[in-house]
């Protein structure tokens, strides 16, 4: 009777051993089929190609301020020496797009799927500073009517917020959903315009 039961105990511990190392075996299955999560970019996948700024700072800074860049000169040949470099100044010379967002918050994932798909945004978004907070900044003037997502606030060089340039929404001026995608690209437009025909 012993050598019977410790045979019985002997074949539970094989077969609770088999059960466990088939759940052990398709965890580690699970595991290995999941996609592996890329990266964070400054996009936040609003548009991947496009230069993003990483701070409301940085933004305004390159919106505002003039570049140096160094302009290589050779010499000519049989005239004094002159130095080879000299700097050439340039300016961004394009207003700020600002996208507040949250990434929990469906409706700006909708508006940023939307955004990343739409060909004719992504080439306009090119002449813009561009710049998606999924934060709130201290500055009172990216929230004229108040802290809602998503919202895409749009800056002329002078630094002003462009409040003539809204959604289609009394309640929230600068909300936007995917089916306004078409008024989006168009207040881009009208950004870019007013930007040319006031400077």
């Amino acid at each position: 009777a012993m050598e019977k039961s410790y045979t019985s105990m002997f074949l539970l511990l094989v077969a609770i051993s088999c059960a466990l190392a088939k759940d052990v075996g398709k965890k580690e299955a699970k595991e290995t089929t999941a996609k592996p999560k890329l990266p964070q970019t400054l996009s936040r996948g609003w548009g991947d190609q496009l230069v993003w700024t990483q701070t409301y700072e940085e933004a305004l800074f390159r919106s505002k301020h003039r570049y140096r860049a160094p302009l290589r000169t050779a010499p000519r040949p049989l005239a004094p020496p002159r130095p080879l470099t000299r700097t050439l100044f340039f300016s961004s010379n394009k207003p700020l797009m600002i996208i507040h967002h949250l990434d929990e918050c469906p409706h700006s994932q909708a508006l940023k799927k939307a955004f990343a798909e739409h060909k004719d945004i992504q080439k306009l978004a090119e002449k813009f500073i561009l710049l998606n907070l999924v934060y709130e900044t201290t500055d009172k003037n990216l929230s004229p009517d108040g802290q809602y997502v998503p919202r895409i606030l749009f800056i002329d060089p002078s630094l002003t917020v462009r409040a003539d340039i809204t959604g289609r929404y009394s309640n929230r001026l600068y909300a936007y959903e995917p089916s306004d995608i078409s008024l989006l690209y168009s207040n881009m437009q009208k950004a870019l315009k007013l930007m040319k025909t006031e400077l």
